[in-house]
């Protein structure tokens, strides 16, 4: 009978560690499951307090008081979004930027060069691109790629032989490694035409690119970092007008943030004005989050 006894306690006492520990599973499973929600709750509110920035930023790019207009320059403005997040919004006009639909050779050359390729490696690289984009068979005189050279080099694919829809498409053609992409995307456009970027909008590596002379550079950025909203453009020497105005076709960053660290991204590329779906006061042409290409 004592032994009966002792066995049934030693099962009682197992039974009961063992619902213990299944308790205390249970317990660590909805702690874990509390925390990823409140998680993607967060991440929800700096998504949408991300998106609002642009929402803001666009619609004041319409304003009629031109003092309201924020400078599409780059220059950042912050909000205050409430429960602690802090929202801010970077314009740049794409005119000051270099499209890969137009530019000639030379430019995109020069540009890469910025980075730190050699003369040669550029100009291949640029020939590249101008064979992507044209209709022909003919490998560009500097050096570029038809099909014959992405066969070669193992690429499954050939050139587009069609304008590029997307920067990002710039990742597909020959020669174009990603590290170089990820720091020459923010200065490449396609959506503005112009075969020469505008000097009012354009930044230092395309100022460099466009072949200005240091002290000229500098002139400009000086200049450019004096302008306030509303004010004249200012003229440099030589009778350069740096515009004040946008031309309608802006890339804006948002960035939503916490006080203790977490943080949304959102960027676009908008039409401001020229008739958004449903009454929107832009048209969207293409969106990235966080550090998507």
């Amino acid at each position: 009978m004592k032994r009966r006894r002792g066995v049934a306690l030693v099962v009682v006492l197992w039974l009961l560690a063992l619902l213990s520990a299944l308790v205390g599973l249970f317990a660590l499973n909805a702690h874990a499951e509390a925390l990823q929600a409140a998680a993607l709750r967060q991440r929800v509110e700096l998504e949408h307090a991300a998106e609002a920035g642009i929402e803001a930023v666009a619609a004041r790019l319409l304003a009629i008081d031109e003092r309201r207009r924020p400078l599409p320059d780059g220059r950042e403005q912050a909000f205050d979004f409430g429960d602690g997040i802090e929202v801010r919004v970077a314009v740049v006009d794409e005119s000051g930027k270099i499209d890969l639909n137009v530019a000639d050779a030379g430019l995109l050359a020069r540009l890469f060069q910025q980075f730190g390729l050699g003369t040669g490696e550029a100009a291949r690289l640029a020939g590249a691109i101008v064979d992507w984009r044209d209709a022909d068979g003919l490998v560009s005189p500097g050096g570029g790629g038809e099909a014959r050279e992405y066969r070669a080099a193992g690429l499954p694919y050939g050139p587009a032989d069609r304008p590029f829809t997307r920067v990002s498409e710039l990742q597909r053609v020959l020669g174009m490694r990603h590290a170089l992409y990820r720091e020459v995307r923010p200065y490449l456009t396609v959506y503005t035409g112009l075969a020469q970027p505008n000097l009012a909008f354009a930044d230092r590596p395309v100022l460099a690119a466009m072949g200005l002379a240091p002290a000229v550079i500098e002139q400009v950025l000086a200049a450019r970092a004096q302008l306030q909203p509303g004010m004249p453009p200012p003229v440099l020497p030589g009778g350069i007008v740096l515009a004040a105005s946008g031309t309608g076709t802006y890339s804006i960053s948002s960035r939503a943030a916490r006080a203790d660290g977490p943080m949304a991204e959102l960027e676009t590329t908008v039409r401001v004005g020229a008739g958004g779906f449903l009454g929107q006061v832009y048209t969207p042409l293409v969106w990235r989050h966080g550090q998507q290409d």
